[in-house]
C-alpha cells in the first residue's frame, strides 16, 4: 500500500536495527484519512471471507481496526489487557508477551461478542514477532468461532512472527512489509538495497 508506506518513509523515526517508531501516525497521533484507506484496504483484501466480527487488541489495533470493521459493516471487539470491573463473566483470556515492553500480559474478551458461528478478521498495527497474533487466534479458537484471516498494517518480514503466524494456516495480510531497518533507514520488502 503506497500512502502507508509513504508514510512510513515520510513520518517513521526508525530507532534501531528492530524498533520503528510510528507514533505520529498510528499508535498514539493517528492519522484518521490514513486509517480510512487502510480499512479499505483490508476489507478489499478479505470481502470474501464471510467476515462477521473484526478482532484486535487495545490499543493501537483499535484505529485500524475499526475503520476495517465500518468498510466490512461489522462490529469491532477489541482484546483488553487490563482487568476491567466490568468484565467479569465468561472471559475468554490468552497471554501475550511484548518484546517491545518486555512484558507478558493477559488479554482478554467476553465470550458475549465472539461467538462459535463468527467468522473472525484479526487486525493490528505491527506483526514482529508473532505474539499477539498468536494470542488472538488463541481467543478465537476458545470461543469455537472460525478465524478468517489475519490484517496486518506494518510487517517486520525480518523478525520471526510472519513466519510463525503464517505456520498457523491463516491467510496474512500484510499492508507494508519492512525487510530492514539496517542504517537508520526503512527498506521495504519488495525494494532492492540501495548500494
Amino acid at each position: 500500500m503506497d500512502l502507508l508506506k509513504n508514510k512510513i518513509k515520510a513520518e517513521g523515526v526508525v530507532l534501531s536495527e528492530t524498533v520503528l517508531k510510528v507514533d505520529s501516525f498510528l499508535n498514539h497521533q493517528v492519522d484518521p484519512e490514513l486509517m480510512v484507506e487502510i480499512g479499505k484496504e483490508f476489507a478489499q483484501r478479505f470481502k470474501d471471507q464471510g467476515i462477521t466480527k473484526v478482532l484486535t487488541i487495545e490499543s493501537s489495533g483499535i484505529a485500524p481496526g475499526v475503520m476495517t470493521a465500518l468498510q466490512l459493516e461489522v462490529p469491532l471487539v477489541f482484546a483488553r489487557k487490563k482487568k476491567s470491573l466490568t468484565l467479569s463473566e465468561g472471559i475468554l483470556s490468552s497471554k501475550v508477551y511484548s518484546f517491545t515492553k518486555k512484558e507478558e500480559n493477559t488479554i482478554s474478551i467476553s465470550h458475549k461478542y465472539i461467538q462459535n458461528d463468527d467468522r473472525v478478521l484479526l487486525i493490528d498495527d505491527f506483526l514482529a514477532n508473532g505474539q499477539a497474533a498468536l494470542g488472538l487466534i488463541d481467543l478465537v479458537k476458545q470461543a469455537g468461532a472460525e478465524v478468517a484471516g489475519i490484517g496486518i498494517v506494518i510487517e517486520k518480514a525480518f523478525q520471526d512472527g510472519g513466519k510463525l503466524v503464517r505456520e498457523t494456516g491463516y491467510r496474512v495480510e500484510s499492508l507494508a512489509e519492512i525487510q530492514s531497518l539496517e542504517n537508520g533507514q526503512v527498506q521495504f520488502k519488495q525494494e532492492e538495497a540501495k548500494v
